[in-house]
């Protein structure tokens, strides 16, 4: 237990530049807070009381703001900053090294007995307010952008946002060992939804500039036609005799 506690304090000093000492660390952070309480009711929870459990979570989210239910399975080094509104339900897995921030939701999606929550791989980043729902796999290095919807599954070393998630960082662009603050990588990446309308708006002008052309070509070809039927007519008038 107290190497666990050790660790969580180490992890938060790495990955929150406003510790500014371990003793800091372990007092006013919440989330070291929660995992404490986690691992006392996962213990119940696995040792079959799992009303006993279910109290102490509880106890946990008075504290701490954070749910975590204790059939949940957290791995090592898993950071949670800040913290509050974030809820982790009963068979979310969440790998070692994740690192999830306030508001996030690792929730379910039926109402079915059985895996209905998602499985974190190893160094996933859950930006704030982040919805991830149903037994889904996001691979590991994976990253959710703030506010973003997760409903489906996400390979590894991926960037996604938006509701509902789209990938806008592809695996072979992501730095191997690039900590992602909130999910979101630094690099100016596209937004998907405007990247499909400037697609659909550079078609529309194509389509019109074609229409343009191909207008043009009729307004052409109907002047030709109509010289061609007044020369026509005149040579057809010509050949009338006089008087006739």
């Amino acid at each position: 237990m107290f190497d666990n506690i050790r660790h969580d304090i180490s992890v938060a000093m790495e990955r929150d530049p406003a510790a500014r000492s371990r003793f800091e660390a372990f007092f006013a952070y919440p989330g070291i807070h929660a995992l404490i309480f986690y691992r006392w009711a996962h213990w119940c929870w696995n040792s079959g009381f799992h009303t006993a459990g279910r109290i102490l979570s509880h106890i946990g989210r008075v504290f701490t703001g954070i749910e975590i239910h204790p059939g949940a399975k957290i791995g090592k080094g898993v950071f949670i900053d800040h913290g509050m509104g974030v809820v982790i339900g009963e068979t979310a897995e969440v790998g070692d090294n994740c690192t999830l921030y306030q508001g996030v939701t690792l929730g379910g999606t039926s109402l079915e007995k059985g895996k209905r929550h998602p499985t974190l791989e190893e160094g996933v980043i859950v930006g704030a307010g982040a919805k991830v729902l149903g037994p889904i796999v996001l691979g590991k290095g994976s990253r959710v952008g703030s506010n973003a919807v997760v409903v489906k599954p996400v390979p590894e070393n991926t960037s996604v946002v938006g509701i509902p998630a789209k990938v806008v960082q592809p695996p072979e662009s992501k730095k191997k060992d690039d900590f992602c603050a909130y999910g979101m990588p630094t690099d100016d990446i596209p937004d998907p939804i405007a990247r499909s309308l400037e697609g659909m708006f550079d078609m529309v002008c194509g389509l019109r500039s074609r229409i343009e052309e191909l207008e043009k070509e009729v307004a052409e070809l109907e002047t030709e036609n109509s010289l061609l039927a007044r020369a026509k007519k005149e040579a057809e008038d010509k050949k009338i005799p006089a008087g006739e």
